[in-house]
């Protein structure tokens, strides 16, 4: 733990001097006193740390329909106020969003005005013990002030990027300018000479604050396992949560504690924000073969550790791997005792498909700039055959990597045999059927988000709803997702992980109809439209040359 605190110190101490080292250079160049150009940044700085919670706050009420007045369960009040009084913190304000999907996380400015965020999915899916690990996960970002301190280091990247595109936008009238071309010329040229520098470490330091976010969370994971001292437990909610490995079904006859707020109608229906969880449903283990198995894809394919370095949390197979040594430490069984080897390279896949990704792209580019260079020497020459040419490979690249995608032979799978394919990325699909019941929103509560979430006799995984037009996306979710949750469906499409895992729907049959999903088919035809312009292009510009 020390050593994670010391290294998040020495990071943000580093890329601070950076800034300031880039800060007094631009300052210098266009004649503006530093301490000003310093006041400014911390200013804003100061003004997002302080808003930044209670614009949060009215998000998740008027968004998320979070409700702040709810009565704990007796257990978990317990469990937070002993651990609150262990480390000198304020009990914390809690909240909860009536969505059935599992989700946590907190928010604010400093450890005694912490807000933590539970979903119903949280009570329902886990058992006493994962939900008490996953609150003291949260706590552990209050109490290392992680907050605080990924605000604070959230802001460097902004600023380096502010100051490169200042820098190149500003190069063609410097401040300082001269009589002399020579000079100017030379001034712009260094101008634009660190605002490219700017550009490359904004695209660093968001690397580094990717990473020292990953470190904070093996840091809270610590925090979790040596205050309930059960490592184990915490696993356990990962492998659900991240994994969504569980045999856990809800139980819609229990009872719920309710919020003080009696005005809701509690006992209809249509007022079920007023509901809360106050303890998880009857719940069966993850079967520990499948866990080991799910595992494989975060430890050996090589779309993984691309994921993750993209990533602001680590892989859930580490993080169990990780809390398998304290486990360990406490004399304790790990939860996942890892023994598998990687049977073979994921190297070559990951080649073609990075390939296929930017070939297509490569290609029209290359055909666009050839049009132009062969215009402008000498435009009565049907030389465009090239560029066409070219055009034509890139979509017929373009139409490879379509169908690479969307494989057919639809079949009837469960989460747990999706999630235990190795040769699966967000290129590389499996194509399924899956029934199950829908028990909340992708992103848990929010009003604007049009995906689901599905349980079906062995795990939960995301169901992701898209439609070719972004807003034929939110109209639905606004007006015709909540109709859908709670039913049993029955779900066609292609499983993907990226690496959350997930399912591209093309269509799903709830209430005894069928909804489809139109991306497929209209990014079929608009290949077809675009490869028949290309190709009538490069056999007009062959006629012309025959």
């Amino acid at each position: 733990m020390k050593k994670l605190g010391l290294i998040s110190i020495c990071t943000i101490t580093g890329l601070y001097l950076l800034l300031a080292v880039i800060l007094v250079l631009i300052f210098s160049i266009f004649e503006i006193p530093v301490a000003f150009g310093l006041l400014i940044s911390l200013v804003l700085i100061v003004i997002q740390f302080l808003i930044g919670p209670f614009i949060t706050d009215i998000t998740m009420k008027l968004f998320y329909k979070v409700d702040f007045n709810y009565e704990t369960p007796d257990y978990l009040r317990t469990f937070i106020e002993d651990t609150c009084k262990e480390h000198n913190m304020k009990y914390p304000k809690l909240g909860f969003i009536n969505d059935g999907a599992p989700n946590a996380f907190t928010y604010g400015r400093v450890k005694n005005d912490a807000r933590i965020i539970l979903s119903k999915g949280i009570f329902d899916l886990l058992d006493e013990e994962e939900i008490k690990a996953v609150v003291a996960h949260e706590i552990g970002h209050a109490t290392h002030y992680d907050m605080l301190l990924m605000t604070v280091v959230q802001m460097i990247p902004l600023i380096f990027l502010g100051a490169a595109n200042a820098l190149i936008r500003s190069s063609s009238n410097p401040k300082k300018t001269t009589s002399n071309s020579s000079s100017k010329s030379d001034s712009e040229g260094i101008i634009v000479l660190i605002g490219l520098i700017c550009m490359l470490i904004y695209i660093i330091s968001e690397y580094i604050v990717l990473w020292l976010s990953r470190s904070r969370e093996y840091y809270a994971d610590e925090f979790s396992a040596r205050t309930t001292k059960k490592p184990a437990a915490l696993s356990s909610a990962l492998v659900k949560i991240g994994f969504g490995l569980t045999t856990a079904k809800v139980d819609k006859n229990k009872k719920h504690f309710v919020g003080d707020n009696t005005t809701l109608g509690i006992s209809d229906k249509s007022s079920s924000q007023a509901i809360t969880a106050s303890a998880c449903s009857f719940n069966g283990e993850a079967n520990k073969v499948s866990i080991k198995k799910a595992m494989r894809w975060d430890l050996f394919n090589t779309w993984a550790k691309w994921y993750e370095l993209n990533a602001t949390h680590p892989l859930v197979s580490k993080r169990i791997l990780e809390l398998a040594k304290y486990s360990k430490e406490f004399n304790q069984e790990p939860y996942i005792d890892f023994t598998e080897k990687k049977e073979k390279s994921y190297v070559p896949q990951f080649a073609l498909e990075v390939f296929l990704c930017i070939i297509p792209t490569i290609l029209f580019i290359a055909a666009i700039v050839l049009f132009f260079v062969v215009i402008a020497v000498n435009p009565n020459t049907p030389l465009y055959i090239i560029p066409s040419a070219l055009a034509v490979l890139g979509m017929l690249v373009s139409f490879i990597k379509f169908f690479y995608r969307h494989p057919k032979n639809f079949s009837d799978e469960t989460v747990e045999s999706l999630m235990e394919r190795i040769e699966v990325s967000d290129m590389k699909a499996i194509p399924c059927k899956l029934k199950g019941e829908l028990i909340g929103r992708g992103d848990p509560g929010c009003i604007f988000n049009e995906d689901f979430v599905i349980l079906d006799d062995t795990g939960l995984v995301l169901l992701n709803y898209k439609q070719p037009l972004k807003f034929w996306d939110k109209l639905f979710a606004l007006f015709g997702t909540k109709k859908h949750i709670g039913n049993e469906v029955e779900i066609t499409g292609w499983f993907r992980r990226n690496p959350v895992p997930y399912i591209d729907m093309l269509e799903f049959k709830s209430s005894g109809k069928t909804k489809k999903l139109y991306s497929y088919i209209t990014g079929l035809i608009v290949r077809c439209i675009f490869g028949v312009i290309f190709l009538v292009l490069l056999i007009l510009a062959a006629m012309a040359l025959l």
